[in-house]
Order: structure tokens, then sequence, then C-alpha cells
């Protein structure tokens, strides 16, 4: 039993030396079982503009998975999406790949986890104009106070992998089946931002919450979603890769990478095109042609005119 729980760590190892350095700090690893299925519960209402919905998940601490509640967030830079964490399954072990923040939404295994995240993508909401729009057909929304919205209920049915599924994890017996599409995979490469501190801090009173753990709630948490936005972190927003550009921005995130207000897009006041101010473009010359070298002509030069004769001396 000891060397087989041996091998299981010395596998463990070797996932963890293939995973990026930047996404170490959160993976957390079950060895035995997949988490269990996904609470339903109801959003908190959004009270305040720009928030973020961050859906609840689950972790796993030093006594098995514990319910990590969803929860308001706002964003640390303007036109950034959460990226839920999922669980994904791979080698015998079930392995959490941690969320992050980017000008889109990535891969997350497939996991319905509700309020706009179906699967695919994200149908909550979009930015306009430096400013966060909610589908109101998906979010709940305080809209005495929050008066960016709208309602689009296309967008969130073909968000679905599986609509009626409470599975949260990707793969494996019983696991959500969706491999990350071509434009999931560009998104994996663009550059993200980690959680918040806020959200670490969040996350780690959850696992030192005892009622949250299924050993004592029997995966019915008492605390599903936090009552409370958590507290505001800025950020520096990451750089967009030409390859993301290329691989075609929604109109949500139209509004920042792609202005400069001191470089405007096809003007140069110091060099303008096709104008030569010392040199004009089809001007017609004022002086005469060939005023400089006079036209060849076949006549003989003139002869210069005899020497005047010198006269004698007189007699």
């Amino acid at each position: 039993m000891r060397l087989l729980r041996s091998e299981r760590w010395l596998m463990l190892a070797l996932l963890v030396c293939l995973i990026p350095a930047s996404l170490q700090a959160g993976v957390f690893v079950s060895v035995n079982f997949g988490p269990p299925v996904l609470p339903v519960y109801e959003q908190p209402i959004c009270p305040a503009p720009n928030l973020m919905w961050t859906p609840g998940y689950w972790g796993y601490g030093p006594d098995g998975y514990y319910w990590i509640p969803g929860a308001w967030v706002p964003s640390p830079f303007v036109g950034g999406l959460w990226t839920p964490g999922y669980w994904g399954w791979g080698n015998g072990l079930y392995i959490f790949h941690p969320g992050y923040w980017g000008y889109h939404v990535g891969y997350y295994g497939g996991v319905n986890y509700g309020f706009g995240y179906g699967g695919i993508g994200f149908a909550g909401g979009e930015w306009r104009h430096g400013a966060f729009a909610y589908n109101t057909a998906v979010m709940h929304v305080d809209e005495r106070i929050v008066h960016t919205t709208y309602v689009d209920r296309t967008v969130v049915e073909r968000g679905y992998v599986a609509r009626d599924s409470h599975v949260a994890y990707s793969g494996g017996p019983g696991g959500i089946r969706h491999a990350p599409n071509a434009q999931e995979q560009t998104f994996a490469h663009e550059q993200h931002v980690a959680p918040t501190a806020y959200q670490t801090q969040h996350m780690n009173s959850a696992q030192a919450d005892r009622t949250s753990y299924v050993k004592n709630n029997g995966g019915h948490p008492a605390n599903l979603a936090a009552s409370r936005p958590l507290a505001a972190e800025a950020h520096t927003a990451p750089a967009v890769s030409h390859g993301a550009v290329s691989a075609g921005r929604p109109a949500s995130t139209a509004y920042a990478p792609h202005s400069n207000t001191s470089a405007p897009v096809h003007t140069n006041t110091s060099a303008p095109v096709h104008t030569n101010t010392s040199t004009p473009v089809h001007a017609t010359p004022t002086a005469p042609a060939h005023t400089t070298a006079p036209p060849r002509t076949n006549a003989a030069p003139a002869r210069p005119a005899p020497a005047p004769k010198q006269e004698g001396h007189p007699k």
C-alpha cells in the first residue's frame, strides 16, 4: 500500500514538472476520485458596474474536496474577462487547471458552470467602449444601478456543451467530452493575468472553513455564493499578440487594444502621404523648357572677323 502511494506521488511530481511554473502554485490534484457534481444555486444580484462573475467550483485540500463560493469580482483591467478553472482527467489523475484573466474567455473543459459559462466561451456580457454590458438573459443585475444591459438568448444557446449537466470535470469516467476548438486553442496562447490577491484570499478562506468540505456537508455546502463582491485590485493589462488579433476579436473587446491616440492610423502630419513641397507632383514648370541647354543646329559656326591690316611706316 505504501509503495502504491509512493508511485502515485512520483507520477504527480512528473506531471507538475510538465506544468508551466506560472501555474504550478494553483494546481490541485486528486489521485483517487473526481469532484462531486456542481450544486445548484442562485446568483447574487450584481450591485455595481464592471463586476465579473466568477462561478463557484470545487477545490481540493488536506481533507478532500471543498466548495469555493462564486463571487462578483471587479475586473483587474478594462476589458478583462474571467476564464474559470476546471478539473481535467489525465494519466489516471484529476488535475485542476486554475482560472485566469484575459481579453477572451478560453478553454475550461466544457464544464457548465451556469450564468453564461455553458462550456464554450462566455455569454454573460461583453465590453462596450470601456464599460461592461450584462446579458440579463443569464445574469442577475440590479438595473437601477447598472444601466448597461441587453438580452441575447441566442448566444446563450450556442455556448452549451451539455445543457443540463452538473458534472464538474472534463474527461475520464463520466466526465464532459469537449476538446478545445481552434479558437479556444488560440486564446490559450494569449497573455493572461493570474487571479487577484483577493481571489486567492477568498479561496484560502473557503479551504479553512470546515463546513465547506464534502466530508462534512455531503456535497451540499451552505455557503454557495459570496453575498458581497470581492475588493478591487488593479493589474497591468496583458499585451495583445498579433495572432490573437488575426484570430478574430469579438466586438466585446474591440475597445482599447486597437486604439492609440498618440499615433492615429493612416495619419502622419510630419510626412504626409504623396506630398513633397520641394518637388510638387504634376506641377507645371514656370521656366521654358531647355533654358540651360539651347537646341543643337546643323549650321556652321560663324567665322571670326579678319584681323585688321597693319599700316606701313610712313615714307
